[in-house]
């Protein structure tokens, strides 16, 4: 009864509550943040994931401008239901060079954290183009204009150094080339051997089907190289973390 007693005097004095209530708060938080900084990495490097091309990065500004993230989460929890159904649950690791990450808290659409070489490109411009052509059920909105919209890289230099700001490791040599990086991967004729030396695993093709570059063809080369970066047959998780 003494602390039942207690415990209403906290619940009559909105000033005493409030305090409790921080303190509970601040300790939770110290306990849970604190040892995160005397760890040498809190994220387990997985061979494979590489920070995005230019034209993969430009096409995650369009997808991050045009709202997609509010629908489509990019993560997929350690549950069966979500396993079975888009693939291998997703690791830290696949989202270390995210800023701001993509995992969202809702699901209009499906996940899209492997939904990169599940269609192909020509299905990816069709559903941006006009979604019910290939889910007559969606109630995603079109994004045609994205076929109109040209880009010609002028500042994606400027990108890749911002990102380079807030821990993205890009080198110097990639932020010289990054225009010429984003040319060269939308056109199937350019020589692609240092993009991949690069960028391994990039992509290189002309994804919208038409002359030059547009947002769509970002925002496709963005698409599919989700989820493709790791090799889930090889992958053996670290269980001494």
């Amino acid at each position: 009864m003494a602390i039942l007693d207690k415990h209403k005097a906290l619940e009559k004095s909105p000033t005493l509550l409030l305090i409790f209530s921080f303190l509970a708060v601040t300790v939770g938080g110290l306990v849970e943040i604190v040892p995160l900084f005397y760890l040498e990495n809190t994220i387990e490097e997985v061979e494979g994931v590489r920070p995005y091309s230019p034209l993969e990065l430009a096409g995650r500004d369009i997808y991050i401008r045009e709202g997609c993230y509010v629908c489509h989460s990019q993560m997929i929890r350690p549950m069966r239901d979500e396993v079975e159904r888009y693939g291998h649950y997703s690791l830290a690791a696949e989202s270390m060079y995210d800023h701001p990450f993509q995992w969202g808290s809702k699901r209009t659409g499906p996940d899209l954290a492997r939904v990169g070489g599940r269609y192909s490109d020509d299905w990816h411009v069709d559903h941006l183009v006009d979604p019910q052509s290939v889910v007559p059920e969606s109630v995603m909105p079109s994004y045609d204009f994205l076929l109109d919209r040209m880009m010609d890289g002028e500042y994606i230099d400027e990108l890749l150094a911002t990102h380079r700001l807030v821990g993205v490791p890009y080198t110097d040599e990639m932020i010289e080339l990054a225009r010429a990086d984003f040319l060269a991967q939308a056109d199937p004729d350019a020589d692609h051997e240092g993009l991949l030396e690069r960028y391994p695993g990039a992509q290189t093709r002309n994804f919208d089907r038409r002359p030059g570059i547009s947002e769509m063809d970002a925002l496709v080369a963005y698409l599919q190289i989700l989820g493709t970066m790791v090799d889930f047959s090889t992958f053996t998780p670290d269980e001494s973390r």
